[in-house]
């Protein structure tokens, strides 16, 4: 019986954690949002002009995608290493 209601209650505590925001009356922001990201998939504010790329800009995008191979992927990340933003002044 404690394990039936274990299992009942993972389901039912695991079920909300798939929520990217809570359920609920959504706002304008939220919306509009929802509004512009349903155009991409359907193709219905897709430009009428071609936007092509140069040979040459086809070169260069290939040289960085290959670049990118030749660092190689930590282990882990270090929280107190790395970059840190700057105040703007050098």
């Amino acid at each position: 019986m404690k394990r039936e209601i274990l299992c009942v209650a993972c389901l039912l505590g695991g079920s909300t954690g798939v929520w990217a925001i809570e359920p609920g009356p959504s706002s304008s922001q939220q919306k509009q949002t929802e509004a512009w990201l349903q155009l991409q998939p359907q193709g219905q504010a897709a430009s009428t002009h071609p936007q092509n790329s140069t040979s040459a800009e086809k070169d260069l995008s290939l040289q960085r995608w290959l670049k990118s191979y030749s660092h190689e992927i930590p282990d882990f990340f270090d929280q107190d290493k790395g970059g840190k933003v700057s105040s703007g002044g050098n």
